[in-house]
């Protein structure tokens, strides 16, 4: 768990959030023991930015995998952060028992699985 919260404060420190300030990092761990990270990327037509847990495991499914463990989020606010609602759909997307992981730089955590976070997520 310390590993991956750690990659996702690294991806933190990469954020590009020059309208929010809000920077955020996360790093998604695979069934494989593989980790990969992502930062949200803000542009100036909101709608186009992408949240650091979105970028994270997309990042994981254009390198193969599909299968995911935990997902760490790194924020600096008090108390940690949870995914917004898209990103806990698309964590969904690849599992109901994934455990999220919210932690902040202070060292702050809290561990829920996403099935909690996102109740009757939506599936086809």
């Amino acid at each position: 768990m310390n590993k991956l919260i750690a990659e996702a404060k690294t991806a933190r420190e990469r954020a590009y959030a020059p309208y929010s300030n809000f920077k955020v990092g996360a790093a998604v761990l695979t069934q494989e023991g593989k980790i990969f990270s992502g930062c949200n990327v803000e542009n100036s037509s909101y709608g186009l930015s992408i949240c650091a847990e979105r970028s994270a495991i997309f990042n994981a499914v254009s390198s193969g995998y599909k299968k995911f463990a935990k997902v760490a989020v790194v924020t600096d606010s008090e108390p940690p952060s949870s995914p917004c609602g898209a990103c806990r759909q698309v964590i969904f997307e690849f599992g109901d028992d994934i455990e999220v992981i919210m932690a902040n730089l202070k060292g702050d955590t809290k561990i829920i699985k996403i099935s909690e976070l996102l109740k009757d997520g939506f599936r086809l």
